[in-house]
Parts: C-alpha cells; structure tokens; sequence
C-alpha cells in the first residue's frame, strides 16, 4: 500500500512539472503597479542570448519615483563591477568632500631668506595635498610667484612630500603586468599629470617615422623630462610596410623602451605609461621650472615631509570637485577614483589610506539604504575583481542619489549615449546613436576581463524616469551588444495603464 502510494506521488510530481510553465532563472516583475508582461517577456528574451552561456547576468530596473523594483534578473546576485565601481566612489566622494571641494599645492620654505631676499638659507619644499590636475604649467606658474617674491637662489635642497598620503601606491588587486599601464599608475599626494585628460603620474611616449628608412624613430615625451629614461631601438623602414611598435616601461625603473619598426609614411605611435615614484618626477619637473625662472638650487633633490614651521610661500588651488568629476566619470579615470578614496580617508579620519577611505565609502552607503552586508569593496575604481555588487544595490544608490543636492553635477558626469563630444559621451559617445537611448540614457560604463557593465539613468517612450544596472561576468564573447539592447528597450517602453 505505502509502495503505491508513493508511485502515485512520484506520477503527481511529474504531471505537476509537465503542466507548470517553465520558470527560468530570469525573475519575474516585482513592482505591480509598473508591471508590464511585454517588458518582462522583451528583457528574458535578451538574456537569452547565447553568448551569456555559462556567464552570470545581474539586471535590475527601478522607478526613478518610487525605488520600486520593475524588474531584476539575479539582481541580489553578487557581481564584479568594473568601473561601475566609480558610481559608488564618486557618489560619496561628492556626499563627503561637496561639489566645490579643491585640491590644494604648497610649496613651502624652511630657514631665512637673506640677501635682500634673493636667497633662501634652506630648504623648499614642493608638497602635495592630493590634486590629479597638476600639470607643468602650474609648477611653472608657482617658480615664477618666488621669482616675484625676489628669491633667486636656494642654498639648501629641493624637497617632495608627498605625506598627505600614505605611502601605498597601488591598491592590494592590481597585477604586476598593469603596474606600467596608464590605468594602475600609483596614487601619490603630488603627481603631475601630462595633458587635461589629468592622467597623473603618466608620461605621454610618441614615436613618429624619421625622415629617412633605417634611421631610428624619433621619440617625443610629454612632459619633457629628464626623469624616465628612453631606450630607442625602434627604427624607420619603408613606405607601405607593416607597423609594429611597443612601448613599454620596464618593471621596476623608470626605464622606457621603445622597439619595433615604423614606416616612413606612418602615423604616430602613442601610449601613456605609468611611472615608479611620481613625486619625484613632480619634483624633477619642478626644479626644471625655477631653472628657467632664473633660481639657482645648489642642494639635491629628495623626499621628505615638510616641517611645521616651515613658511608658506605658494599655493594652488584645483578646479572644483563637479569640473573634475567631467573627466573622472566621462573618461573613466581611475586614478581620480583612487584619489578620491584617499581624500576621503583624510579628511575624515586623518589618514589618507584606501582602508579609511574605503571606510567612509560603507558609511555613505549604509546611511542612503544600500545594504553593506552583501558588497565587497577593494578600491574605488572598479580594477580589481574582488569587488563584488549586486544590481539591485547599484539601483538602490542611483534612486537615493537623485534626492541629493550634489545630484545636478553627478548625472552631469555622466557620459550621453551617442554624443560624439568627448566630454559629454564619454565612453558611450560611439554607442547607441540613431536609437531611442540617444541623447537619453546617462550611464557608467565598465570594463575589465570577462566584465561589462553598464548603470544609469533612462527615460521611457512614455515619459516614466527609470534607474537601471547591468552587470555582465564570466562571458567568453562581447557582450556590449546585449547591453545596448536593453538600454534601448527600456528607452523604447511605453507602460500599461
């Protein structure tokens, strides 16, 4: 009896699975009063795409009125973010510092000026508070203020401080191979940076063609410095011949080498490349300026932290958090990413380290609803792939950042889908044209190995403002294309009434 009872069970069980829909991994709408089975069946059908075999998609849809869930697809999921990452950095960065904040550079003297001030019996200092905006022209700028105050000579040394900051230039997840690459250049308290793109502690390597085939490749470096060192062995062959040119600085020196072969009617090679110990060359670059203003310095040049009693002499102040955040987001920059988490450290806590910084960016999130409980966090622009997010929690900042009044200057920040200006699309200035998502989606984008992601904001065909995450990991193909199909589908919708 209890043997047949159990195979009219078992028959139960599979007649009730035969008959049951199919429930895929795709969850189901979960705001009623936005529910819309044609945007559900539209999205499912787009996760459904192959290339998202084996992969895991992290989607989450908002109302930007209410914060409701419209729809979520592993959206409580935890996923690596790439540079979605700067969302979060940069909402609490302009929570913490303020959209006016600025970036401060001192250059400081300790000991007497004597000689009817022309000469200083001391030390300068040249110390940095931080600014990724720091270029040539500013140093040069501040030789020319103490030529003006009358100071011609420096008997002692030339000094960088770079102690606003600890001295851990990278953070714990970037890989040996990334330490040259312009993306992981080491965060340092002064640095220059060599174009307005504020790339800070880079070098910008050119190699052009020379004028005839086997003679070596002429190579520009921008800022000109005596700090790296360029080993040429790229060399000029004929016209129509393949280019092949690498530029690459070795491990551990400030040694750059350049090979390869260029042909006579080519077009420049280019890379930024990140250097060991920016201060420094801060510091090289800074001295080269009070030569050219006429100041003698008859000591070194070191590293070293600026007394107390040191006097000071000239300052300069950044542009304002919200003019900064235009490169930082639009471009991706992770440096300012990193920059700001230290800034945060300290001014909160009196410690410029990614462990305080990283501190005061949980505090932000617990204080807007986010849940902490489920987000690992290990730098503040998305390069390492221990970050781990949730879409859902990605949507839940975007809803509570729109009642913020810092709001205006972070959706400002965000790139345009297909504005083709640099500065207003961004990373998604060659994506989405021609589609109901241009002019209309403003969205972080992100990208590391097997990660793409995309998050922002979006307006639908009938007027209802949504926030929306995309969180895309483990593919083995590209999968932009998927992301542009549901950013357009959602700029596309028109909801039931």
């Amino acid at each position: 009896m209890l043997t047949k009872w159990k195979s009219l069970m078992i028959l139960m069980f599979t007649v009730l699975l035969l008959v049951t829909p199919y429930q895929s991994y795709v969850d189901q709408p979960v705001n009623a009063s936005y529910e819309n089975a044609e945007l559900t069946d539209k999205l499912n059908v787009i996760l459904t795409d192959e290339k998202l075999n084996g992969a895991l998609a992290g989607v989450s849809v908002r109302s930007s009125d209410t914060g409701e869930l419209i729809y979520e697809n592993d959206g409580d999921l935890r996923l690596k973010p790439a540079s979605n990452m700067k969302l979060i950095t940069g909402a609490a960065a302009l929570d913490t510092l303020g959209p006016e904040y600025q970036f401060t550079t001192e250059v400081l003297a300790e000991g007497e000026v004597k000689g009817n001030g022309k000469m200083l019996q001391g030390d300068l200092y040249l110390k940095g508070k931080g600014d990724p905006t720091l270029m040539v022209e500013d140093l040069e700028a501040m030789a020319q203020s103490l030529k003006e105050k009358g100071i011609r000579q420096v008997k002692g040394d030339v000094i960088a401080d770079d102690s606003w900051y600890d001295d851990i230039r990278l953070s714990e997840d970037i890989s040996w191979n990334d330490e040259t690459n312009y993306t992981a250049a080491q965060i340092s308290a002064l640095t220059v940076s060599p174009n307005e793109d504020y790339d800070a502690g880079t070098v910008i390597v050119e190699a052009y063609p020379s004028d005839q085939k086997g003679e070596p490749a002429e190579i520009k470096v921008t800022p000109e410095n005596d700090y790296v060192k360029i080993v040429n062995k790229a060399k000029t062959v004929a016209k129509g011949e393949t280019k092949d040119i690498s530029i690459e600085r070795e491990h551990g020196t400030n040694q750059i080498v350049i090979e390869g072969e260029i042909p006579l009617d080519s077009s420049r090679s280019r890379a930024w490349v990140a250097v060991d110990a920016p201060a420094m060359l801060a510091l090289d670059l800074f001295e080269e300026a009070l030569k050219k203003q006429g100041i003698q310095v008859k000591g070194k040049q070191s590293y070293g932290k600026t007394p107390e009693s040191a006097e000071l002499l000239v300052s300069k102040e950044s542009m304002p958090l919200k003019d900064l955040y235009i490169p930082f987001m639009k471009l991706s920059n992770n440096g300012h990413a990193e920059v700001l988490v230290k800034e945060m450290g300290r001014v909160e806590h009196e410690e410029g380290s990614w462990d305080k910084g990283l501190d005061v960016v949980e505090a932000f999130l617990s204080e807007v609803g986010v849940n902490t409980n489920t987000l690992r966090i290990r730098d503040g622009s998305g390069m390492s792939h221990v970050n781990n997010i949730p879409a859902n929690e990605f949507t839940k900042l975007l809803y509570e950042a729109r009642d913020k009044d810092w709001f205006p200057a972070y959706l400002k920040s965000l790139p345009v889908a297909g504005d083709s200006d640099r500065l207003v699309g961004g990373t998604l200035r060659n994506r989405l044209a021609g589609t109901a998502a241009e002019g209309n989606v403003q969205a972080k984008t992100g990208s590391i190995t097997a990660v793409s992601t995309m998050s922002g904001y979006v307006t639908t065909k009938d007027g209802k403002e949504l926030v929306f995450s995309i969180l895309l990991n483990n593919y083995m193909d590209s999968v932009r294309d998927i992301e542009d199909q549901i950013a357009i589908t959602l700029a596309e919708h028109e909801f039931e009434e």
